[in-house]
């Protein structure tokens, strides 16, 4: 499911079949899985104060796939998963948890010191707080600047200025020690795909644990 970003939803799925291939998963076309995109036209959730109602559409969105009576779902937008709780109740089906496999990469790679870029309730309800790690965090002014900057990005306004932007924080907090920086939005991983810096992106993180679930399924 996606709906904040369309692109990012549509970089998901490239992804995903390009791993499919270089795993050499697909020998031919019935290989690949079934696949439903759900990409809604929700309420963007880039701002402090997050209702209810603003997940209502999301909800319905999660639903509609269920109805399709799929395996599991996966929700591309980093910071729906700080409602990862409340949304699994609504439906059967499972969500992959993006948190959780977070989590797990960060363990993987002895991850000691995290910067966490993404929209302000991400950053600031700790959605990918764990224990054991030390975290240099942008401030609330930086903040602003990432929202203003998914925003206008997700516009397709001025796309190269908002990825100068969150670059130079990136740049920033990585001078100041940070191991990695988390691309804890989705927009932010597409601005900062071809930058050569030391980041995780959350997209890939999902690619991955989406196959390893399709594989699962095979068994």
């Amino acid at each position: 499911m996606g709906g904040i970003g369309p692109e990012a939803t549509g970089i998901f799925y490239n992804k995903l079949i390009k791993r499919l291939q270089e795993k050499r998963l697909i020998k031919n076309n019935r290989d690949y899985p079934q696949i439903f995109i759900n990409s809604i036209p929700a309420p963007e959730l880039i701002y402090d104060k997050i209702s209810k109602k603003d997940l209502n559409i999301y909800i319905e969105g999660l639903k509609q796939l269920e109805e399709n009576k799929v395996d599991f779902i996966v929700m591309v937008c980093n910071t729906i998963h700080l409602f990862y709780g409340k949304l699994q109740k609504e439906i059967k089906t499972p969500i992959l948890d993006l948190r959780n496999e977070l989590k797990k990469s960060l363990a993987e790679n002895k991850i000691k010191t995290v910067t966490i870029l993404g929209t302000p309730s991400t950053i600031k309800k700790g959605l990918y707080k764990f224990d054991g790690i030390k975290y240099i965090n942008p401030s609330v002014k930086e903040m602003k600047q990432l929202t203003d900057s998914i925003f206008n990005f997700n516009k397709g306004n001025e796309t190269n200025k908002q990825t100068e932007v969150v670059k130079k924080i990136c740049q920033k907090y990585l001078e100041k020690g940070s191991e990695i920086v988390v691309l804890g939005c989705t927009e932010l991983a597409l601005m900062l795909s071809n930058k050569n810096l030391p980041t995780i992106d959350t997209i890939d993180v999902l690619v991955e644990s989406t196959i390893v679930n399709f594989l699962s399924l095979q068994n």
